[in-house]
């Protein structure tokens, strides 16, 4: 490469890497606190049912958790997903979870198992092409993002500061709901999702 080939192609570099600076968060590569959410459609629900962002439009609040059945954290926040959503059902908000891990333990079928199992009150959706889980930027199970009305992040990150549920100190999604419902700024807006890796499936470079 000719020296002034070069001076273009840094550049080049250079603003690339300043253009994924302001728009991706602190942990999150994708989107930053402040975004519009990506839109979902087309996933299928424990509930066999087809699903779309359009149906929780009139939610005051939505919670995005991207889980799943296989990971132990996933598991070990189950109980706290069935309490969260309670929560949003009495304030008229919704919480939607989606899976898009592909390996058996993970199938629409384990799925339907698990939910039954554990009486779960939301929709659990499913997305084996993992678009959804890349358009929101997210890298783990258990992982949140909680929504406005305006459907704009306004948090993302874990669910609360303890990954087991034994010593809970700080419950991030819900102070961010509680704010958004009271027209507030959320405090911790941004937090490090701890959890399993989402297993997304490898692809061959060209």
């Amino acid at each position: 490469m000719k020296p002034f080939q070069l001076h273009l192609y840094s550049l080049a570099m250079l603003s690339f890497a300043l253009i994924q600076c302001a728009t991706a968060g602190q942990f999150n590569l994708v989107l930053s606190v402040g975004d519009q959410a990506p839109a979902w459609s087309g996933l299928e629900g424990v509930d066999k049912e087809t699903h779309d962002s359009g149906q929780v439009a009139s939610a005051k609040c939505v919670v995005i958790a991207f889980t799943c059945n296989s990971c132990p954290y996933a598991v070990d926040v189950e109980d706290r997903l069935i309490a969260l959503s309670k929560k949003l059902t009495k304030v008229g908000g919704a919480l939607v979870a989606i899976n898009v891990n592909t390996i058996d333990e993970d199938s629409i079928e384990a799925m339907r198992q698990r939910a039954d199992e554990k009486g779960f009150d939301f929709d659990y959706l499913y997305d084996p092409s993992q678009k959804i889980a890349k358009a929101f930027g997210a890298k783990t199970t258990p992982e949140f993002f909680v929504l406005g009305q305006d459907r704009k992040i306004v948090y993302m990150g874990a669910l609360d500061d303890s990954p087991d549920g034994k010593a809970v100190n700080h419950r991030y999604v819900d102070a961010a709901i509680d704010a958004v419902l009271g027209g507030k700024t959320v405090e911790v807006n941004e937090t490090v999702p701890i959890g399993c890796r989402i297993r997304f499936a490898r692809t061959r470079g060209r």
